[in-house]
């Protein structure tokens, strides 16, 4: 083997383990975002369930609607003004269905999205989503109702908004968002859900539970602000995958912010490669040519 095939083979060789160990990192990440917030998939009220509630079909309906694109509804707030789902394209909206007359689930799943939703506005931005409360007990969970429902919780934030729907509208929302409810003597039997809906309407990502981990919602949120979105150039699209890999949840603070280690480790990295390729053409130009047998 020549001198040359020797340092091209160190130079191969050292570049594939760089890139193994990068591949290995990137899985680790995406299986520990993947493990957020899936378990409780039919979680539901724990009073006596209704004869029609089938927890698994509920579930199986939940995640049918994956990939449906819901219809303009049109809401009233609690200021009655209208609100469509068109109006809130162009960036993700997260939709909670609650009633108002629940004592204890719906007000507690309010304050866990609430808190996730501060955390997920400092990592991402005030603007860079929505949030669409909706009453579906129709009958009662009127304008006044949603308002006051919001006050108690002690939510005024941008891009939330608690809102009421007429029955039809109501009923074809639930069936687009996969959401299953039945009436019970003290109340509903429902899924406990948060619809993630994509920049186009598209339901993207269904978290169970009463008190998800950050990051079952976060995580979604950043794959379609950063590493799904069609970048303007090739820098818009570099900048956004710095931000959907090297901003990361510190489960110690229950915050995320921008990890430098990543920029660290790359930049040993580098240093490694160009360091031993240099020792290696350095050899080689210093070894005499290999001339004719005599």
């Amino acid at each position: 083997m020549t001198a040359n095939n020797k340092a091209l083979g160190y130079i191969l060789i050292l570049s594939s383990l760089l890139f193994t160990g990068s591949i290995t990192a990137a899985d680790q990440h995406d299986m520990s975002a993947a493990d957020h917030g899936q378990n409780d998939h039919a979680a539901m009220h724990d009073h006596a369930k209704s004869a029609d509630y089938d927890e698994k079909a509920a579930l199986a309906l939940s995640q049918a609607a994956m990939g449906q694109v819901l219809g303009d509804y049109e809401f009233l707030d609690g200021n009655g003004k209208r609100i469509t789902l068109a109006s809130m394209r162009g960036k993700p909206v997260i939709i909670s269905l609650i009633y108002t007359s629940c004592y204890h689930v719906c007000p507690t799943i309010t304050t866990n999205l609430a808190r996730i939703v501060e955390i997920a506005r400092a990592a991402l931005g005030d603007d860079s989503f929505s949030v669409l409360t909706i009453g579906f007990d129709t009958p009662v969970d009127t304008p006044d109702k949603m308002r006051l429902f919001a006050k108690q919780r002690g939510i005024d934030h941008n891009n939330w908004h608690f809102v009421s729907a007429s029955a039809d509208t109501m009923q074809r929302l639930a069936r687009d968002v996969g959401f299953s409810y039945f009436s019970t003597p003290k109340g509903f039997d429902h899924m406990i859900q948060a619809t993630l809906v994509d920049a186009d309407g598209k339901v993207y990502r269904q978290v169970y539970g009463m008190a998800p981990e950050p990051p079952a919602l976060v995580e979604p949120l950043k794959e379609i602000l950063y590493g799904k979105q069609v970048s303007a150039s090739p820098l818009d699209g570099w900048i956004n995958n710095i931000k959907l890999f090297c901003t990361v949840y510190d489960p110690s603070t229950g915050r995320y912010h921008f990890d430098y280690s990543i920029f660290i480790a790359l930049g040993l990295a580098v240093l490694m490669l160009g360091g031993t390729a240099w020792f290696i053409i350095s050899a080689w130009r210093k070894s005499p040519p290999s001339g004719p047998a005599t």
